[in-house]
């Protein structure tokens, strides 16, 4: 509607109250708001409408005092033109209910603004109540103005809830732009370091360029005064060589005067005319000038002059001394890389003997005598019938387990029920049971038969499903398929079994990767590291006769294990040599991986994990040099792995810190440091192996 326009409403009929959403102040303090400013009642626009042509006034928002232009229809021009001709230069002061929304308005903000904090929603109280007090004077328009209010208030609402949702973001951006601070902190504080590191070693530099500038100085005087001295000596020598000419023309003078009046008197007495002598006297001069002449000329242009053949003999020499000379740099440069390298081995071999020296300093101190096992046989009679067979070339510590898996097999033996264990979550999966379980004693041929069957079953379980599951979860699983009710009794059985047999290392490491103490990868590693070997020897039998020469043997070796030494292959040939009859000339190589019933290998497949074994220890040893902190953090063992095996590739050494520090990939930056032997207890753990290059036979 524009300004100054006046509008004709129809008849106005009685309308049904609309419902209006509850305001912040309540009906009762409206009225007590309305009886204390004294607001008109609805019907405060009656004496605004011209009864006779039932017009509203429409008076401008700008102020008082402003002329109403009237418009009509033009069939309504005929009927209003007198009231127009009366009414055209009057004017309409602001309507008196205008006058008290807006004094409501005016007294409600100054109330407002006197206190200190204001926030928006108490401002926006006064305006809402004047425009509760509006739509319910103006009853025509009620509906459309609580409507548009309706939606005003559910737009504020959603805005309110997508402010108080963003909150939360808010408090994350700030806590993420505190710790971009500390890092640009960090970083800044590093970076000034390296600038004052820089700075302080371009103040040296420029220190010792002005001692070259000095020392520049101090030569080129030196060199000026030496030149002086020299056109000094220069000029004496030349004076000196002057008179000397001088003296000499003098003295050869003198002599031909003397040689003159010695020969005319001879002449004189020989009676020739001595004016033809003097004539040849002269001319025998004039020759000898010119001579002389010529032959100093001579000297002068070939005075610096050398013969061709010596020429040529000095360049061969020259030539020689040459080649000979880039012979002994390179040399010299070989040598400098040896002595470098051998300086760097001298350096870890004084600290592998400061490492053994400390070692045997604690042995000393730790030593005890070495026990007489004999002592045992009176007391352990049945135990030790096999004692011979079993101590032969063992040391203290392997006597120690074979003694402890003779008395666990007793002691397993004389069990009738194992405890249940219970259902909680400290309890391995395998072995929450409740009630009492029966011992089944089991023989270790079928204790090794049934491992055989779970590792071959869930190798093949795993491939299909495409990720290794747990081995203690599939174990009771598998269990109770094949056993159902009974399977608890197998589970415990083979546990308490395997835990016993320490002198049986296949049985034995099954039950520590149940318990979490080995990776299923290392023990795959572990046991069929000769799978690789038995696939090249069967693949070079061409005549399937199950044996080979030696040289064969040798070389298959030598291409199934590329990084053992030359000694670790001769003591693998050596062992399966051990192993052939004396008549033999080749290698039977199926017999070399033979096992008994209980999983016991061939003394072959004994050295390969034995080997297998010294490279992980070794591989362990040379991370723990690499590591000099009591406690290390992922990025310090980061380190020491890619300077042990610079080939590890990303997936490989993140799978290891990960395993290390026990945590997820994306959880390494906030691992916690670990102490060194809890650290190498979880990597003695993992299959840590140097990869094997590729050889060609």
């Amino acid at each position: 509607m524009e300004p100054g326009v006046v509008t004709v409403l129809p008849p106005l009929l009685p309308r049904t109250r609309p419902q209006f959403p509850a305001l912040s102040t309540s009906r009762s303090d409206q009225e007590d708001l309305s009886n204390v400013y004294a607001f008109a009642q609805p019907n405060i626009n009656k004496t605004l409408v011209n009864s006779a042509i039932g017009n509203i006034s429409t008076w401008p928002a700008n102020g008082a005092g402003q002329t109403i232009i009237q418009k009509h229809k033009p069939c309504a021009e005929s009927d209003t033109r007198s009231a127009r001709s009366g009414r055209e230069n009057a004017t309409v002061s602001k309507p008196r209910y205008l006058e008290k929304l807006e004094s409501y308005l005016r007294r409600e903000l100054q109330s407002l603004d006197s206190a200190k904090i204001v926030s928006q929603e108490l401002r926006l109280q006064p305006y809402r109540d004047v425009f509760d007090y509006f739509m319910e004077d103006f009853k025509t328009y009620k509906p459309l103005l609580c409507a548009i209010k309706n939606e005003y208030e559910v737009t504020l609402a959603h805005q309110r809830e997508q402010i108080r949702s963003l909150e939360p973001l808010k408090a994350m951006l700030v806590s993420i732009s505190e710790r971009c601070d500390k890092k640009i902190q960090e970083i800044y504080e590093k970076e000034t370091h390296e600038v004052k590191t820089l700075h302080m070693e371009k103040l040296s530099l420029l220190q010792m360029i002005d001692t070259l500038k000095e020392e520049k100085i101090t030569l080129q005087a030196q060199v000026s005064k030496l030149q002086e001295e020299m056109e000094k000596t220069y000029l004496m020598y030349r004076n000196e060589c002057d008179a000397r000419k001088l003296l000499i023309s003098d003295i050869n003078e003198l002599k031909h005067q003397q040689e003159d009046h010695r020969l005319s008197q001879d002449h004189k007495e020989q009676g020739e005319d001595p004016v033809t002598l003097a004539v040849a006297l002269r001319m025998a001069r004039s020759d000898l000038t010119k001579t002389q002449v010529l032959l100093n000329t001579l000297k002068a242009d070939y005075g610096d002059v050398v013969p061709r053949r010596d020429f040529e003999n000095q360049e061969k020499n020259l030539a020689a001394c040459v080649e000979k000379i880039e012979i002994l740099q390179k040399d010299l440069s070989q040598l400098q890389r040896e002595h470098k390298s051998l300086l760097e081995i001298n350096q870890e071999v004084v600290q592998q003997r400061d490492s053994f020296c400390r070692e045997v300093d604690d042995l000393q101190r730790s030593r005890t005598p070495r026990p007489v096992w004999e002592k045992c046989v009176d007391i352990f009679p049945e135990i030790f019938q096999r004692w011979s067979e079993l101590s032969e070339g063992k040391s203290s510590d392997q006597l120690v387990d074979v003694l402890l898996t003779e008395l666990g097999t007793k002691v397993l033996k004389e069990k009738d029920f194992f405890p249940g264990m219970g259902v909680g979550n400290n309890v391995p999966f395998h072995l929450r049971h409740e009630r009492p379980v029966k011992n089944l004693r089991l023989k270790l041929k079928e204790v090794y038969s049934m491992i055989k069957e779970i590792w071959k079953e869930k190798f093949s379980i795993d491939q299909q499903k495409g990720r290794q599951s747990s081995l203690p979860e599939f174990m009771i699983n598998y269990l109770q398929k094949k056993f159902g009710e009974a399977s608890f009794e197998w589970s415990y059985t083979l546990h308490h079994t395997c835990r016993v047999q320490l002198i049986n290392e296949q049985i034995h490491s099954f039950y520590k990767v149940l318990m979490g103490q080995m990776d299923e990868d290392l023990y795959y590693a572990l046991f069929h590291v000769h799978k690789n070997l038995l696939k090249e020897l069967t693949m070079a039998d061409s005549s399937n006769a199950g044996s080979l020469t030696r040289e064969q043997f040798r070389l298959l070796l030598r291409k199934a294990f590329p990084s053992k030494s030359s000694d670790e292959i001769q003591e693998l040939v050596d062992s399966a040599d051990s192993q052939q009859k004396p008549d033999d000339e080749n290698i039977h190589y199926k017999s070399l991986f033979s096992e008994d019933e209980e999983g016991n290998p061939s003394h072959f497949i004994v050295i390969l994990r034995n080997q297998f074994s010294a490279e992980r220890k070794q591989y362990l040893n040379e991370l723990r040099s690499k590591l000099r902190n009591n406690h290390i953090k992922p990025e310090e063992l980061k380190a020491a792995f890619l300077s042990v095996d610079p080939a590890i590739d990303d997936k490989t050494l993140d799978k290891f810190l990960s395993r290390a520090f026990q945590v997820t990939k994306d959880q390494l930056e906030l691992a916690k440091p670990l102490p060194v032997k809890q650290l190498f207890q979880y990597l003695e753990a993992i299959n840590l192996r140097k990869r094997e290059p590729t050889v060609q036979v």
